[in-house]
């Protein structure tokens, strides 16, 4: 198995280098949105250099090996990895830095203008805010150029806010996964839903406010929530882009990416997948918010643990995680074989809210799960959370104990 460190880490000098004498360019992501950001980025230099590419997205560290190695290169073909892999090919990024932020220096030594609001959706999607750090200089330029500014409301990927709020996984509130519901609860506010058009400023920051008070003011609402919702108000507008703000661009990456990578490689690629990617983002935020409410959880020293029938396991972490768990790490564990394309198999997710690497406890766990030659004992690591795919004969206690040990 690989662990973080197993794979060529390159700074973005020696990967624009070898980009640069490819003949051909074969992009192996992980299955998350700040990869399937750094991705396109690197795909839209590569095609104004007119060198041909293939971008490929695969949930485990495991399946992107195997298709590196089931390929065989030509001698100036050029393999870039974003994410762990157990292969000698060139890593695009380190284990302490998005992907995104990597592929912005590449694309800048390539002597390419990145495409800054995919940059922006990408910063997000791996918990980095706009303009913070590194980024300011992505911020500034968006800025200027006038494809970004910041307005009252909730970042959400459509104009119309039932509809955003409905399915966004950025929060949670008793209405969230419902558009019923959600129409309901934003009634009261005396605005014209059915043209979302026509509404003002002060219409969005009406929203921003009921939606805090409703996130922030659920029973099962934690501290961490109110940071949670802090992030998702007053949201960088993109009034040229096909989706409304960059937070919401990047809940459709981050959706797409885990269940439809296909339609997220098209939509990091600029092509004109908006429509598809908008209804995989429905339903992926739909699944994940009724099966958090349907969990059963429980409590241990650092860890709660989320037991759902059915749903995206990664976004039910992650929603956990910002608005319903007392402790920093969340487990959350699929029930049920169709939680898989395996049929033998089923999911969990690992999400921390700390920021210390989450990749030895992540392949720990794994090793526990399954032996070196039991394919389905697999797993991915991101930027605080990981994943993993294993026997469904193993008991959910085998995994909350190793999550437990190793944690």
């Amino acid at each position: 198995m690989a662990t973080e460190g197993r794979s060529v880490e390159s700074t973005s000098a020696p990967v624009s280098r070898t980009l640069e004498s490819a003949g051909f360019v074969h992009i192996v992501a992980r299955a998350d949105g700040d990869a399937l950001a750094a991705s396109g980025l690197l795909a839209r230099a590569l095609a104004e250099h007119e060198t041909p590419f293939q971008v490929s997205v695969d949930r485990t560290v495991a399946a992107r090996t195997a298709r590196v190695r089931d390929r065989t290169p030509a001698a100036d073909d050029v393999t870039i990895a974003i994410g762990a892999i157990d292969t000698d090919v060139t890593r695009l990024e380190t284990a302490d830095r998005p992907a995104t932020l990597a592929a912005l220096d590449c694309v800048r030594e390539l002597g390419t203008d990145p495409e800054s609001v995919l940059a922006l959706a990408g910063l997000v999607a791996a918990d980095i805010e706009p303009g913070a750090g590194e980024s300011e200089w992505v911020l500034e330029t968006a800025q200027e150029r006038g494809l970004v500014s910041r307005r009252p409301g909730v970042a959400v990927p459509t104009a119309d806010p039932v509809d955003g709020l409905a399915h966004t996984t950025r929060l949670h509130a008793s209405w969230s996964g419902t558009p019923d519901a959600t129409r309901d609860a934003l009634s009261r506010l005396g605005i014209d839903l059915d043209a979302p058009e026509t509404l003002t400023t002060d219409d969005h920051r009406a929203i921003g406010s009921s939606v805090a008070l409703d996130v922030v003011g659920a029973e099962a609402a934690t501290a961490a929530t109110a940071e949670t919702i802090q992030r998702a108000l007053r949201p960088y507008a993109t009034p040229d882009h096909t989706f409304e703000t960059v937070g919401g661009y990047a809940d459709v990456l981050e959706a797409t990416a885990r269940t439809d990578p296909g339609t997220g490689a098209a939509l990091a690629l600029g092509h004109d997948v908006h429509e598809p990617a908008l209804a995989v983002w429905r339903e992926y935020g739909r699944r994940a918010h009724t099966a958090l409410e349907t969990a059963s959880t429980s409590r241990y020293n650092g860890l709660f643990v989320v037991e759902i029938n059915d749903g995206p396991v990664e976004a039910v972490a992650r929603i956990a995680a910002a608005c319903r768990s007392p402790e920093p790490t969340v487990l959350a564990i699929g029930e049920g074989r169709q939680q898989s394309a395996d049929a033998d198999s089923t999911e969990a997710a690992i999400v921390t809210r700390g920021d210390d690497p989450l990749g030895v406890t992540v392949e720990g766990v794994a090793r526990e799960l399954g032996d070196e030659g039991d394919s389905r004992a697999e797993y991915d690591i991101g930027h605080r959370r990981g994943y993993l795919r294993y026997d469904s004969a193993r008991d959910n206690a085998t995994i909350i104990e190793a999550v437990r040990e190793l944690r």
